[in-house]
């Protein structure tokens, strides 16, 4: 895949040019993607920008699995499906309860955040760290959105034996990355609802 024109090269690390406010108001959650792959380099980098997330007590909980056998992607999004609850079943819009849907947008890549069972503010730091690798993407002209319905299949025993992932490791976020296939149109933010400022 050739990089976007928001990448540089600098040594061995890409480097993007665009802001952090840019890529903050920029980022999107992309559900349709360009077929290609996204190659080690580019999944090498943005993993060392994830782990330069804030971190409670120095802790570094995460740890990372990534998944871009087609197959085997689809059989996570099969069994994310089945394991739906009614409850949610009936909150999801009419696309998504198709039976030939992907949970994953027929992306090409799913990076997923674990951490250690027991770690305190496990579960926030890894919400840091996936932060941080979401504006990375986005900064490299890449698209990545969270996939939360993926979550209760990746923590079964079955998808922990199938990935070589250890018992004592909990999914935290599983997200999908890929070139984007169009623009994502912008969606509006509510103003930040301030309830409380003394000075």
């Amino acid at each position: 895949m050739d990089m976007p024109e928001a990448v540089i090269q600098s040594g061995n690390e890409r480097a993007p040019t665009m802001s952090v406010m840019d890529a903050i108001y920029k980022r999107r959650s992309v559900r349709s993607y360009q077929p290609q792959t996204v190659q080690r380099d580019v999944i090498t980098a943005l993993l060392s920008a994830a782990v330069q997330a804030p971190t409670a007590l120095h802790g570094e909980p995460w740890a990372f699995a990534v998944i871009q056998d087609h197959g085997l992607l689809r059989e996570i999004s099969d069994s994310a499906k089945q394991s739906i609850s009614p409850e949610m079943h009936q909150r999801l819009p009419d696309r998504i309860k198709a039976p030939d849907f992907n949970v994953f947008y027929n992306a090409g890549t799913l990076i997923i955040i674990y951490a250690r069972q027991g770690e305190p503010f496990a579960m926030a730091d890894c919400w840091l760290a996936a932060e941080n690798l979401m504006l990375a993407a986005c900064a490299m002209g890449l698209g990545s959105c969270v996939i939360g319905l993926a979550l209760e299949a990746l923590n079964t025993p079955q998808w922990k034996q199938k990935l070589g992932v250890a018992g004592d490791m909990t999914a935290h976020v599983p997200i999908i990355l890929g070139v984007p296939e169009g623009e994502t149109p912008s969606v509006l933010r509510k103003e930040p609802e301030l309830m409380v400022w003394k000075q």
